[in-house]
């Protein structure tokens, strides 16, 4: 089993601060937001993203994927009562020269072995799509 540790503290009415190892976030916990910070569903949202972009650092030496970039664009939907995320969309934009098959194997790979990806899909709605820059 991993285990993570992150602690977080109140700076002023108009921001917070998370920390983890030697790395500081600074945290939009104003009501009337911030323009300068991650609010926190914005947080949830960046966490699948680097879900998905760490996930594919470690499949692609794997697959012997050949990877030019990658991008990943979310949309988050959220209901007001009860408050939560319902639904949460993305595209993975890819930056390579392998099939459309590969693509899909990559996806595939994404999905069933992110620990973020999985723990969203069990609570909410998460669909998305993987395609090829430029396409």
């Amino acid at each position: 089993m991993l285990e993570y540790n992150v602690t977080a503290r109140r700076i002023d009415s108009h921001g917070s601060e998370a920390s983890t190892k030697e790395a500081r976030l600074v945290l939009d916990t104003d009501i009337a937001g911030r323009v300068d910070a991650f609010n926190p569903a914005e947080l949830l949202l960046a966490s699948l993203a680097a879900c998905i972009l760490k996930g594919t650092e470690r499949v692609i030496p794997m697959l012997s994927f050949d990877l030019r970039g990658i991008e990943v664009s979310l949309h988050g939907i959220r209901q007001d009562a009860p408050p939560k995320m319902i639904r949460i969309e993305y595209e993975i934009i890819v930056d390579t020269d392998e099939s459309d098959q590969r693509l899909a194997l990559l996806h595939r790979n994404l999905q069933k072995f992110g620990t973020i990806y999985n723990t969203l899909a069990e609570a909410s709605e998460l669909v998305g799509t993987i395609a090829r820059k430029g396409t």
